[in-house]
């Protein structure tokens, strides 16, 4: 956990430099996402409040780290299974997104999973967000792991 430090300039540097020193041991990208970015990450643990989430991961400390990773997912080998199971979503879109992301994808010399997951992994402006106000779940979700239930 980190320390808190009084001011942003000092929590920014304080997560940049944790996250340097991991990326240099150069563990998979899937655990470097968790322990950098993910809910309980520095990230989150040093910027609670989302505006200020929001104004970090647009900084250019932010953007440094979307590289590691980056660097992290082009070196990644298959064995993420074991480290942190895989869990699928759906996701309805428009046809003419998805042949979009598709061709993108394939412009890319990528999948469209791959390519679909770097888009997530990606800061956005919550302005760029449309606000639906409080949703609520009409029925249970289907969690499918690996594959399972297909």
């Amino acid at each position: 956990m980190i320390q808190s430090p009084s001011n942003t300039t000092e929590k920014t540097q304080t997560v940049l430099d944790v996250a340097r020193a991991l990326h240099r041991q150069q563990p998979d990208w899937v655990t470097f996402f968790r322990e950098v970015l993910g809910l309980e990450g520095l990230v989150r643990q040093a910027f609670l409040a989302p505006k200020e989430l929001a104004r970090f991961e647009q900084s250019p400390a932010g953007e440094e780290i979307q590289q590691m990773l980056k660097q992290l997912r082009e070196s990644c080998t298959s064995g993420m299974k074991a480290l942190d199971p895989t869990q699928m979503i759906t996701v309805r879109l428009p046809r003419s997104l998805h042949n979009a992301l598709r061709e993108e994808a394939q412009e890319r010399c990528t999948s469209l999973n791959k390519l679909c997951i770097s888009k997530l992994l990606q800061a956005i402006d919550e302005q760029l967000v449309p606000n639906e106000g409080a949703v609520e779940i009409d029925g249970p979700f289907e969690l499918i792991e690996d594959g399972e239930g297909l």
